[in-house]
């Protein structure tokens, strides 16, 4: 028998087993063409503002000075999301109540963690603390193929406990569905919903229709401009979406 006749099985063998990722290594991979696909890194680190509408709830997010301004009909928080820092306005008047602007200062932080998260997970798949695991194939609601991918976390955000799943359309190399499991052992999740409606913002991609079987659910007034007056991080009273 010749060599070549020898090493074809071992070819084989390699090929189809030595070569395969890691389900670690595989969910990497679609988490960083996920990323370029939005984007990319640069275009993600050089959009310094993002506002929306999530909720009822408007906000503005300076990325870089991390000055974040959240408003609910008259009621205006403005913090640095470094420090924690910041201060509460009521019908425009300043909050003095230390307890009380203690927790709407707490409130206000927690909600920029939810309420961007809802905005800008697909960016946040390579964070610090964020385990990924490839399940495999699956379709999403709409039929088409997608690569899931499994999404925990070890001691990071004010949630840890939470998993979600996550379809990437393989076509178009993004998230177009997620899961959200309240807790990583849950069986089943509290949740699914469309991640769909993409569109281009400044230099990066974001989506906006959350909606599912049971009802619609979008964000809306979503903008990322190069610029942002100071005001916007001042008013005391409610400000004309940007």
């Amino acid at each position: 028998m010749s060599l070549r006749n020898l090493l074809q099985p071992l070819l084989l063998f390699l090929l189809l087993f030595g070569c395969a990722q890691r389900p670690e290594d595989k969910a990497k991979s679609i988490a960083r063409e996920v990323l370029e696909n939005m984007g990319g890194e640069k275009g993600w680190n050089d959009t310094r503002y993002l506002a929306w509408t999530f909720n009822n709830q408007y906000q503005v997010w300076d990325k870089h000075q991390n000055r974040f301004r959240w408003e609910q009909d008259s009621l205006v928080a403005i913090i640095n999301t470094d420090t924690k820092d910041g201060k509460v306005y009521v019908e425009g008047r300043e909050l003095q109540n230390p307890e009380e602007k203690q927790k709407l200062l707490e409130r206000a932080y927690a909600l920029w963690i939810n309420n961007s998260y809802w905005l800008v997970m697909p960016f946040k798949l390579q964070d610090e603390g964020v385990t990924l695991r490839y399940v495999g194939e699956e379709q999403t609601l709409e039929g088409a193929p997608a690569d899931v991918l499994e999404m925990t976390f070890a001691q990071v955000g004010l949630t840890p406990q939470n998993k979600y799943k996550l379809w990437v359309d393989k076509e178009q190399g993004l998230v177009t569905q997620w899961a959200f499991f309240r807790s990583a052992e849950d069986a089943e999740p509290s949740f699914t919903r469309r991640w769909s409606d993409y569109k281009d913002y400044g230099s990066i991609k974001l989506a906006s229709d959350r909606s599912n079987a049971q009802g619609e659910f979008k964000l809306t007034d979503i903008a990322a401009p190069a610029e942002v007056p100071d005001t916007v991080f001042n008013s005391p009273t409610p400000i004309e979406k940007l």
